[in-house]
């Protein structure tokens, strides 16, 4: 029989490798300590800088916004009569309205997806108004986790409530307005549906939710993993900051 392996048994690292694994498992402690911070300054950035597109196209930086729009793409239908406007008439223009402004036929897709608007009709926002939406609701939700009174004490959305809140409305939404219109609405047995485009309102409604659901059913199970972590990690680096001084490079009780 082989004997069985022990921590005992297993190379001490030492050195700059030692100092390595330290300094890492520090940054790990902090983001641990403070995930929901860097998760809300990240989802901020996200939702926000679409929104800097536009400034850029009215400021006369355009090549600025055009890269914006370009790194959003494929993220992004970024079709103009589902997005928001800034600087123009209005804040946005559905399908018909949209068409008559501009010219574009709304099931030219590609059409539609690189107008960026001018100067009458002010500049489009790089993420349509259901993704604005949903990264809004998640960013109010991570806000919202963070108050004091409801951080570590808000249990995870039950799966069914998920389906219900989240994914039911903005299912019905999106797949009754997408399988209605070109090209599904060419195709036998959709062609049989009604003919509908969503409005801004029922896009944001429903965007809000399905971000906010997500949010809701993630995040408690986020605190708790990252909570472990950082308990790990505390003690583990008090036993290592109690050590003695490494003498001649080596460092005893040094890190597995």
């Amino acid at each position: 029989m082989e004997p069985i392996s022990t921590n005992a048994d297993k190379p001490r690292v030492t050195g700059r490798t030692r100092a390595t694994v330290i300094a890492l498992d520090r940054v790990i402690l902090t983001f641990a300590r403070r995930w929901l911070l860097f998760f809300n300054l990240f989802i901020l950035l996200y939702v926000g800088l679409p929104f800097a597109a536009p400034l850029l196209m009215r400021a006369g930086f355009t090549t600025g916004a055009k890269l914006i729009y370009t790194v959003y793409g494929p993220l992004c239908h970024q079709l103009g009569y589902r997005s928001w406007f800034l600087f123009g008439e209005q804040t946005n223009y559905p399908r018909a309205e949209f068409e008559a402004r501009t010219g574009i036929n709304p099931d030219d897709l590609w059409g539609a997806r690189a107008f960026v608007g001018d100067a009458v009709l002010g500049y489009k926002v790089a993420f349509c108004q259901r993704d604005v939406a949903i990264y809004g609701g998640i960013l109010a939700a991570g806000l919202f986790y963070g108050l004091p009174f409801v951080r570590g004490r808000l249990k995870p959305l039950h799966w069914i409530g998920w389906l219900v809140l989240g994914i039911g409305p903005i299912a019905l939404d999106g797949f009754s307005q997408l399988f209605s219109q070109y090209p599904y609405s060419s195709l036998p047995l959709f062609n049989l549906l009604p003919v509908r485009e969503s409005t801004p309102l029922f896009r944001t409604l429903t965007g809000a939710l399905f971000g906010l659901a997500n949010a809701w059913l993630a995040y408690p199970y986020v605190e708790e993993s990252m909570r472990e972590v950082y308990v790990q990690l505390r003690d583990k680096l008090a036993r290592v900051d109690a050590e003695p001084p490494a003498v001649g490079g080596g460092a005893p009780g040094g890190a597995r």
